[in-house]
């Protein structure tokens, strides 16, 4: 049930705090500040950072040839740098942003409702006069692009693309009957509250494959480490009890929708045959065998589908 509410990241059995601790890269957190890192400044007390990698070959990206990536919960831009470095190869403009209270972003403490981290989308978008991009999100990610949309309009995107989304509606309530029960939701977030290392451990294996190396799922784990306790907690309730059915049917951008069917944290049936439902036209592409962790389990097929969904 911890999976199902949405709330499952890339962790793994046995590896300590320290372990992960171990590769963790300077955060604002740590005192940097000034010129160390770009940043986009969201509001008064927040600073996003953000990575900008330009096409190879030093030609400026056409009309859709720039695609922004928003994170899932309790990760970082970090997790997308498998498919940046691919599609920055093949001729792509890339750019991420950690989520404030998340890795290298300003830990405010405050923020973490679907208006004001659609905001923060709209600040990035806004501050490098991006326009005709391509939205890529994972998980909670898509939640915000769809609150991005519906709140501050299409004019900057030409397409959406979907991994593993989490919509439309998490929380059990009488007209969502096949959803989680609120205690449920409370119990896994006294677990994350209480004891994250020991969550993040129990909750790893459903997140990867089998064969997932143990470097790259100790990689995984060490994202989770760089958010904030406050941040994890408020976005998970923002994730798992916003309800976005509603605003998926206002959604008129082409729309590309990439899940996997082993999918224990935000369950195929659940979430993404819901959502292509209720998004006009949208297309959904299930992965065989894949898992909530398919941008590292399948990248080279995720890879493909994001460059040829770019590209079309």
């Amino acid at each position: 049930m911890l999976g199902f509410a949405g709330l499952a990241a890339g962790m793994a059995s046995g590896v300590s705090v320290a372990d992960s601790n171990r590769n963790k890269r300077p955060t604002a957190h740590d005192g940097i500040t000034g010129e160390d890192f770009p940043f986009v400044q969201a509001d008064a007390r927040t600073r996003l950072f953000y990575k900008d990698w330009p096409a190879l070959g030093g030609s400026e990206p056409t009309v859709a040839r720039t695609a922004v990536f928003v994170h899932g919960w309790a990760l970082n831009s970090e997790m997308w740098q498998y498919q940046m470095q691919h599609l920055s190869s093949q001729g792509v403009r890339v750019i991420a942003y950690d989520r404030r209270g998340h890795g290298r972003s300003s830990d405010p403490g405050s923020g973490y409702d679907c208006d004001r981290l659609a905001d923060d989308l709209a600040a990035v978008l806004e501050a490098l006069a991006l326009r005709d991009v391509v939205l890529v999100g994972h998980s909670m990610g898509c939640a915000e692009i769809v609150r991005y949309l519906t709140r501050h309009g299409g004019d900057r995107v030409a397409r959406v693309a979907m991994v593993g989304p989490s919509l439309p509606f998490t929380l059990k309530t009488e007209d969502n009957p096949e959803g989680v029960e609120k205690s449920a939701l409370l119990a896994a977030r006294h677990a994350i509250a209480s004891d994250f290392p020991r969550w993040l451990t129990e909750n790893a294996p459903p997140f990867f494959r089998p064969e997932t190396t143990p470097r790259m799922v100790e990689w995984g784990i060490g994202l989770c480490y760089q958010a904030s306790m406050r941040a994890l907690i408020a976005t998970s309730v923002t994730d798992s009890e916003t309800d976005f059915r509603a605003e998926l049917q206002a959604i008129r951008k082409r729309v590309l929708i990439l899940h996997g069917d082993s999918d224990r944290s935000a369950p195929l049936e659940f979430t993404a045959r819901r959502t292509v439902k209720l998004i006009p036209g949208a297309e959904l592409r299930v992965y065989e065998g894949a898992p909530h962790g398919l941008f590292i389990t399948h990248m080279e097929r995720l890879n493909r589908d994001l460059l040829e969904f770019i590209q079309a």
